[in-house]
């Protein structure tokens, strides 16, 4: 494996320096000549170059023969997975108008936890305290932010709190989870031959999970019509199964949510569609990346069924509140409770769960509750 990794470095040349660069999260070559990265954060045009059209199809087809795909005019898109673990999309020509388009979001070597989240700012205490108690009271949880927000790597730590004893089976189209208990059970999508055949997508795993005996299954991300399937699953007694969506806010996230689910096969009305949704759905946890590149948890809510006119009804219970920017172009801010107890509460005492609810209300008696929104 050694071997066929230097031989797959050699070709993508210009590009090995900031596979080693650990500040470097993301490389995007948009064209021979055009090749960005992002570091803490933050885009840059690197100056690097391919010498040639012809060197980036090397590199290109290097990546496909590694992890045994095809990439040519009939099929001139791949998803794929690198010897390190870091996920590489390419599209070509004619799909490419500049001929090549290469996305590589690198692996991190160093395993991201709560404790680090809180170091670097994008969560507090009480609020990792919170999930913690999600996840042992087995709420269905759904990660929800925008291209690049963190929603991947906040879905790892969060699933690294279940018990070790729970069977859990995970799906994703391409492994990006990297879960540590005993018993796990990685299921992966696989896309059509080169004849079109042969395609198992993540919704026929989903209904074979079910026979499998899971304890919490996870979708790395919702992408079309599994989320019925998986909406189904969480209806049918899989508690605490977890997974992430591509959403603007936590309510968009149940809007966008029904939308995939409509993407299904199965036609039902929307009004029954949202009750099941907001029967089902538990938690929200919402990130989000802000100007100066940071990634935060934003929100925290709890979904709590639908108004009179079908409406979902999402209670913020804990927040994080800009205030401004300081010289350097950081945003100022803190994470903050906005006063909202969780309906579950008295389910947190049964459990004996230690968590005061002075905790909730000092967004209260701090009067931010209404001053901090979606």
């Amino acid at each position: 494996m050694e071997f066929y990794t230097q031989i797959l470095r050699s070709f993508l040349g210009p590009l090995v320096p900031y596979l080693d660069d650990p500040k470097v999260t993301e490389i995007l070559v948009n064209s021979p000549t055009e090749v960005f990265v992002e570091r803490s954060g933050k885009l840059e045009n690197t100056g690097a170059a391919f010498q040639n059209m012809e060197a980036v199809m090397s590199a290109v087809q290097s990546i496909a023969q590694f992890v045994g795909k095809r990439v040519n005019e009939e099929n001139p898109y791949i998803d794929a997975r690198l010897p390190d673990g870091s996920r590489v999309a390419i599209v070509i020509s004619p799909c490419s108008r500049k001929g090549v388009t290469i996305s590589i979001r690198k692996f991190s070597k160093d395993a991201m936890n709560l404790n680090r989240l809180v170091e670097f700012e994008a969560i507090s205490e009480e609020m990792v305290r919170f999930i913690q108690v999600c996840v042992l009271l087995k709420k269905n949880i759904v990660v929800s932010g925008g291209t690049g927000s963190g929603k991947t790597s906040l879905l790892n730590v969060v699933s690294s709190l279940i018990a070790k004893g729970d069977r859990i089976v995970t799906l994703e189209d391409s492994a990006e989870l990297q879960l540590q208990q005993d018993h796990v059970v990685p299921l992966e999508s696989k896309p059509p031959d080169k004849h079109g055949k042969g395609a198992v997508p993540i919704r026929d795993l989903l209904r074979a999970t079910l026979r499998l005996r899971p304890d919490r299954i996870i979708v790395g991300e919702l992408r079309a019509g599994e989320a019925l399937d998986l909406i189904q699953a969480m209806n049918t007694g899989h508690g605490g199964s977890m997974t992430t969506i591509h959403a603007n806010s936590p309510k968009h996230c149940l809007s966008r949510l029904e939308t995939l689910a409509l993407m299904s096969e199965v036609e039902l009305p929307i009004l029954p569609l949202r009750a099941q949704i907001a029967g089902v759905v538990e938690v929200l946890l919402h990130t989000g990346r802000l100007p100066d590149g940071s990634r935060k948890v934003t929100h925290i809510s709890e979904v709590l069924g639908l108004d009179e006119s079908g409406n979902y009804i999402i209670k913020d219970l804990f927040v994080y509140k800009r205030m401004g920017r300081d010289a350097s172009g950081k945003v100022l801010g803190q994470h903050v409770a906005t006063g909202t107890v969780p309906s579950f509460y008295e389910e947190i005492e049964h459990h004996g769960l230690s968590f005061p609810k002075e905790i909730f209300l000092a967004g209260a008696q701090a009067g931010v509750g209404e001053a901090v929104g979606h």
